[in-house]
């Protein structure tokens, strides 16, 4: 084990040392924390958090560090192996004592320690958030620790692709494509899935006549409120019930809906984690086929008609939690990409693809 953890690490370190060797990484490390100080700086001013609390600054980081991974890390991890297959020098390593198994997992290594220098250097802006106030700890440990895990899993992604596929920059493309197709293609899924299935809903509201209340918006004389015929009418309504599981699969859902609930006293989420995993959890509940609004029974002697409607904290009570679905499917696809790459790798190989270059 100790052998192979040497081995392994002997690949991060030269993958690292190439990585920091030239300017340019100084430089993209540089605009990241340019781009994170001017999004808090808006953030802060937008939501007045001086006065709310740190709650929407730190989950906007934290999305924010999650776009630039998604963006950065595909191009970095990309052509982490065909890359070198093409200049010549995997075949080098690979003459060497360091299997293939130890090649593959110190590339992803690499990468992924690369992508988490983004969330290094995001701390500060983070832990500003935390010092705004209403932030928990639960909240700070369970997120950072799940973008964590998903930076991981997108250069995994990304290493595993660069082996299986022989042109590096066709690699780094479906990289991209596959992680647009987890985080925008989710969404477009859900959207058109729940427009696409849809059932009757058969609504009747029994409303009160305005008309002949008195100047106070009372019944004349105390008596009963007076009420119109109900109306009965028809429409067909989405089912996103049906296909709410494809927000599971998007990485932001993921680390939205780990995050533990954070609410204030009317019910409402504190912060963006909050309200995406309300607006999810929601999504997992069907429509009533047969709708009810009787206005006129619900009208009280105090001139109107009470509005109830659960909070949102009611409805992230009442449903289940997807993330964990999500981040296993997010493991699965990681962990099966570079199985993949590391069979497509091993050497002595049966068969290249035409073209490839091996010396």
């Amino acid at each position: 084990m100790n052998g192979f953890l040497r081995g392994m690490w002997l690949i991060v370190t030269l993958d690292l040392r190439q990585r920091v060797r030239g300017i340019a990484w100084y430089v993209l490390l540089g605009v990241f924390v340019v781009l994170v100080t001017a999004v808090t700086a808006l953030v802060v001013i937008a939501t007045n958090a001086w006065d709310s609390g740190g709650g929407g600054v730190f989950s906007t980081i934290v999305f924010f560090v999650l776009l630039l991974g998604t963006l950065v890390s595909p191009a970095l991890s990309g052509n982490a192996i065909n890359g070198e297959r093409e200049a010549g020098t995997l075949a080098t390593t690979q003459v060497t004592l360091v299997t293939t198994a130890q090649l593959v997992i110190g590339k992803w290594v690499a990468a992924w320690l690369t992508a988490l220098a983004f969330l290094a250097a995001s701390l500060p802006f983070l832990a500003f958030g935390i010092v705004l106030g209403e932030v928990s700890p639960a909240t700070v440990i369970t997120t950072v620790l799940v973008l964590a895990v998903e930076l991981g899993i997108i250069a995994a992604i990304g290493v595993g692709l660069s082996g299986l596929v022989t042109r590096p920059l066709f690699s780094v493309v479906v990289t991209y494509l596959v992680v647009a197709a987890l985080s925008v293609g989710t969404l477009i899924a859900f959207g058109l899935g729940g427009a696409a299935v849809r059932t009757t809903v058969k609504q009747t509201i029994i409303g009160v006549d305005y008309q002949q209340l008195d100047e106070n918006g009372l019944a004349p004389g105390g008596g009963e409120v007076p009420c119109l015929p109900p109306n009965t009418w028809e429409q067909q309504t989405p089912r996103f019930d049906l296909v709410w599981g494809f927000l599971a699969a998007n990485p932001y859902v993921v680390v939205a809906d780990a995050a533990p609930g954070s609410f204030d006293e009317d019910g409402n989420p504190t912060d963006l984690f909050g309200w995406i995993a309300v607006g999810v959890r929601q999504a997992q509940q069907a429509p009533e086929t047969e709708v009810v609004i009787d206005e006129c029974s619900e009208y009280s002697s105090k001139g109107y008609a009470p509005y109830d409607s659960p909070t949102p904290r009611e409805i992230y009570d009442g449903s289940v939690p997807s993330w964990f679905v999500g981040l296993t499917i997010h493991l699965l696809l990681g962990a099966g990409a570079l199985a993949w790459a590391w069979r497509r790798t091993e050497v002595p190989a049966k068969r290249l693809a035409a073209g490839s270059r091996i010396a």
